[in-house]
C-alpha cells in the first residue's frame, strides 16, 4: 500500500497484493488492484473497471477498506454490488467507522508510530551528532522536545488558559521535573518526567567516584531543586522547590533528622569520604482542583561513600495532594490487602464520592467492650477489615418503662453507627472521582409481624472476586449487603428486667467460582473475633 498506516479488512479466501497506487485517501485504495491497466475479476474497488465489467461481477473480492484499525475513528469505502438491479450494478460508499475496541488510538499526534524510519547511517559529516545523541545508556528520539522556551509560544496561544491534566509532564523552566528511574539496565536515567497526579517510585544505581563526587550533578541537592516548577504548563508563573527535610545516613545505615532545613548540604570530599551525596528524593506537590500547582517540597536523604565505592543505589518518590483536602490511606493497590480497613463513603447528590479521612475509612461495626452493655457502648466502633469474618455484640436491658419507638432507632444508630455509608470502594485505590469504581451497599430488612420491632443484628456480607490475572490476582469487591434483622419487643412486668443479645457480624465470601452443587460457599479466608467477646455468645 502506499501509506504505511492503512490497513484492509479481506475476505479470508482471497488473496491481496499491494497496490500499484499510492492513494492519497480510502476511495483510493484499492488491495485488489493487481493488474495494470485492467479490471481485476471481482474487484469492485478497481478504478479500471467500468460499468459493464461491474455487472458481470458475482461478488466483491474486498467488500471494505479501512483506515488505520488502530484508530477509535475510522474512514471505511464500502464495496457491494446490487444483483435486483438490471444490469446489476456496484453500490460503493464512505462511512466513519468506530472501532470497538476499548484500547484504540484517539487522536494520532505522532506521525512516526506506526510507520517504519530508516535509521540515519553514521558518516564522518554526522557521527559526532549521532554519538551525542545515541552514545549514553539511555536516550530518546524526543528529548529535546521537552525543553521550553517561552520566548518560541506562538502569538496565538497567548489568550488560551492552560492546565495540568493527569499523566501530563510537569515543567519546568528549563525542562521538566526530573525523577530518575531505571530505563533498560537499572543504572539511573535522567530522562523520565514526572507526570501530573501520577504517584511513582524507582530505585535506580548511579555511577560515582569518592575523589570526583563533588562534580557530579546527580548527586547533589541544587540538581533537584534549582529549577523551579511552572504553575500551569506553558506559563511564566513559577513555584519555587522547597526543602521539607534532611536525613543523614551514616555508613552503618543509621538515620538522624537534621533540625534545620535552610542549610544546603553539598557534596564535600572529606578525609577519605565524599558525604552529603544524595541517596533518596521524595517530592511531594499540592494542587488545586482547576489543576494549577501552588506549592512543591522535596525531602532528601543525604549519605556517605569511600573511595572504593563504584555506584550508589539511589531512589525516588512523587505524590500529590490537593489543596485544603487529607490524603484518604488506600486499602490496596489495586487489589484489596488483607487485614485492611475496606474503603466506604457517601456520594452527595451530582458529585463524586467523599470519603472521611477517620482511621476507620467509615466502614466500622459495633465493637464489644468489657461490661457488654449495648446503652453504654454506643459511639465504639472498629473498622471492618478485607478478608476478616468479625461478630460483636452487647448485651440490652430491658424494662417496662422503655419506649419502643425511642429503643428502636437508639440501637439502630448503635448497630449501623451515626453514618452508615452508600458505598464501598471495590479495590483499595479506587479513587474518590471515579463513582463506577464504587459499589452501592444494598439494604434489606426482616422482621416479624408485631405492633412493635426493635432491631437485634446487622449482618453485613461482602462478596469479593479474583480479578486479573492467574498469577497475581486482585481481590475485588462485587458486591455488599447489610441485613437489619428485627424482633418483636416483650416488655417485662413491672419492676423487672429481662436482657437480650445485640449482635453485628461481616461475612466475607469468595464468589471466584461457582460453589459445587448441593454446597452452601464458605469464606475461606482467616476469621478474627474481638479479645473481649464472651457470654452470652458462644
Amino acid at each position: 500500500m502506499g501509506s504505511g498506516t492503512v490497513a484492509a479488512q479481506t475476505a479470508p479466501s482471497h488473496s491481496c497484493a499491494v497496490s500499484k497506487r499510492s492513494p492519497s485517501s480510502i476511495a483510493e485504495l484499492c488491495v485488489c488492484d493487481l493488474l495494470v491497466a485492467q479490471c481485476d475479476v471481482n474487484c469492485c474497488c478497481d478504478p479500471d473497471c467500468s460499468a459493464a465489467d461491474f455487472s458481470l461481477f458475482t461478488t466483491c473480492s474486498v467488500p471494505i477498506v479501512t483506515g488505520d484499525s488502530h484508530l477509535c475513528s475510522q474512514e471505511a469505502a464500502v464495496y457491494s454490488l446490487d444483483v435486483e438491479a438490471n444490469p446489476p450494478e456496484r453500490i460503493f460508499k464512505l462511512i466513519d467507522q468506530i472501532n470497538p475496541n476499548v484500547f484504540c488510538i484517539h487522536a494520532a499526534n505522532y506521525k512516526q508510530a506506526l510507520s517504519f524510519i530508516s535509521p540515519e547511517m553514521p558518516t564522518s559529516e554526522n557521527f559526532d551528532q549521532l554519538l551525542k545523541q545515541f552514545g549514553s545508556a539511555a536516550f530518546s528520539t524526543e528529548f529535546d522536545s521537552w525543553s521550553i522556551n517561552p520566548d518560541s509560544q506562538d502569538s496565538s496561544d497567548a489568550n488560551e488558559t492552560y492546565r495540568y491534566e493527569y499523566g501530563v509532564p510537569i515543567q519546568t523552566v528549563d525542562a521538566f521535573l526530573r525523577l530518575p528511574s531505571p530505563v533498560v539496565t537499572s543504572w539511573c536515567s535522567d530522562a523520565n518526567p514526572a507526570g501530573f497526579l501520577v504517584n511513582q517510585a524507582t530505585k535506580c544505581s548511579r555511577l560515582v567516584s569518592a575523589e570526583k563526587c563533588s562534580t557530579i550533578q546527580a548527586v547533589s541537592m541544587l540538581f533537584y531543586i534549582n529549577s523551579s516548577i511552572l504553575a500551569v504548563p506553558k506559563s511564566g508563573q513559577m513555584v519555587n522547590i522547597t526543602v521539607q527535610s534532611i536525613v543523614v545516613q551514616s555508613l552503618n545505615g543509621i538515620r538522624t533528622l537534621l533540625d534545620s532545613n535552610e542549610v544546603l548540604r553539598l557534596p564535600t570530599i572529606l578525609d577519605e569520604l565524599c558525604i552529603n551525596i544524595v541517596l533518596g528524593v521524595s517530592y511531594h506537590i499540592t494542587y488545586t482542583e482547576a489543576g494549577e500547582i501552588i506549592e512543591a517540597a522535596a525531602s532528601f536523604v543525604l549519605g556517605a561513600i569511600t573511595k572504593e565505592a563504584l555506584s550508589i543505589q539511589q531512589s525516588f518518590e512523587i505524590s500529590f495532594t490537593q489543596v485544603n483536602t487529607k490524603p484518604v490511606p488506600l486499602s490496596g493497590n489495586p487489589g484489596y490487602v488483607v487485614g485492611l480497613p475496606v474503603r466506604a463513603g457517601f456520594r452527595p447528590h451530582g458529585s463524586g464520592i467523599i470519603q472521611n479521612t477517620n482511621k476507620y475509612g467509615q466502614l466500622t461495626i459495633l465493637q464489644s467492650t468489657s461490661n457488654q452493655d449495648c446503652l453504654a457502648a454506643a459511639g465504639a466502633r472498629t473498622p471492618v477489615l478485607f478478608g476478616y469474618n468479625m461478630i460483636s455484640g452487647c448485651k440490652l436491658r430491658i424494662t417496662a418503662t422503655m419506649e419502643c419507638q425511642l429503643l428502636t432507632q437508639t440501637l439502630l444508630d448503635l448497630l449501623k453507627g451515626q453514618n452508615f455509608p452508600e458505598y464501598v470502594a471495590s479495590f483499595g485505590n479506587s479513587q474518590a472521582q471515579d463513582v463506577l469504581d464504587w459499589v452501592p451497599i444494598t439494604h434489606l430488612r426482616t422482621s416479624e409481624q408485631s405492633s412493635c420491632q426493635i432491631p437485634v443484628s446487622l449482618e453485613i456480607e461482602v462478596k469479593w472476586t479474583k480479578y486479573g490475572s492467574l498469577v497475581n490476582p486482585q481481590a475485588r469487591i462485587v458486591n455488599v449487603t447489610a441485613t437489619v434483622t428485627t424482633a418483636t419487643l416483650n416488655q417485662p412486668p413491672s419492676g423487672r428486667e429481662r436482657t437480650i443479645p445485640i449482635t453485628s457480624s461481616v461475612a466475607f465470601t469468595d464468589v471466584s467460582s461457582p460453589a459445587e452443587p448441593g454446597y452452601k460457599a464458605r469464606p475461606t479466608i482467616n476469621v478474627k473475633l474481638p479479645f473481649d467477646f464472651f457470654f452470652p455468645f458462644v
